[in-house]
């Protein structure tokens, strides 16, 4: 546990499949999108392209919601800010997708054109209803 990250963060963060919505930012306009995503002591991965990458290479401070719900009804709910690295290592980039796509149960190759982008938690909320 790193001391941005709650231990109960933690445990949530890691208790099942679910998605988080990535928020960027860029000259003031908001992008929000849900990516699957990996998280192990204080960082979070996630496989991504497109307007979400730009961003990040642009203003690497990010945002991130996973929300856990049954029924439509919200059980939990983690917010997490930090800050985004885009990794330019493709050997880091493949292992990644192995195991992010495991999670999820797709292919060892789904999604192989997105990168590797490594996010530092900086400060974690937990919420749970």
């Amino acid at each position: 546990m790193t001391d941005a990250v709650p231990e109960r963060a933690e445990e949530l963060l890691t208790s099942e499949p679910l998605m988080v919505h990535l928020a960027t930012s860029v000259d003031d306009r908001p992008h929000v999108a849900p990516v699957w995503y990996e998280y192990d002591d204080g960082v979070v991965e996630v496989l991504t392209g497109g307007r979400k990458l730009r961003d990040i290479r642009e203003n690497a401070r990010v945002a991130l919601s996973v929300q856990k719900d049954t029924d439509g009804d919200a059980e939990w709910m983690v917010a997490l800010h930090g800050t985004a690295t885009v990794v330019e290592d493709e050997a880091a980039t493949r292992d990644a997708t192995a195991r992010i796509n495991e999670k999820y149960g797709a292919s060892e190759d789904a999604y192989d054109e997105n990168v590797l982008v490594r996010i530092a938690v900086g400060s974690a909320h937990v919420s749970e209803y």
